[in-house]
């Protein structure tokens, strides 16, 4: 008989608790917000250069040369974290104008090579994968 006491005290506790809890709201000013496809574009500007990059005729066209399908190449730009997307676009901002495309296309080129060894996909037939 003593337990019945304690489980309805403890009952009631929780019930009161759950009850209030909805009550419980975070300040307005730490609300999150939905923001928009532009405003999420703006804040990973090394992505949007890069697609930018892989939209232009003469770099599809090198692509294509070295047997690399755009959409393979999209696909790992995509596939990178905002740091290595970041690292990407210095070297490409930083690289002289209209000059260096090529060497553009051959760390594009790495990237995919380096993350068809690893495993992580599989654009190239001929590389065998560690995993």
């Amino acid at each position: 008989m003593t337990k019945n006491p304690i489980r309805r005290s403890l009952a009631s506790l929780v019930a009161i608790s759950l009850s209030f809890s909805g009550m419980a709201q975070a300040a307005p000013s730490a609300a999150p917000a939905l923001i928009g496809t532009e405003q999420a574009a703006a804040a990973q500007p090394g992505r949007a250069l890069l697609e930018r990059t892989l939209t232009r005729a003469d770099v599809i066209a090198g692509l294509q040369e070295r047997g690399v399908s755009v959409d393979a190449a999209r696909a790992r730009v995509a596939a990178l974290t905002d740091a290595e997307a970041a690292h990407l676009a210095a070297q490409i901002d930083q690289a002289p104008a209209g000059g260096d495309v090529l060497g553009v296309i051959v760390t594009i080129f790495l990237i995919l090579l380096v993350t068809d060894i690893l495993g992580l996909t599989k654009v190239f037939p001929f590389t065998r994968s560690v995993r």
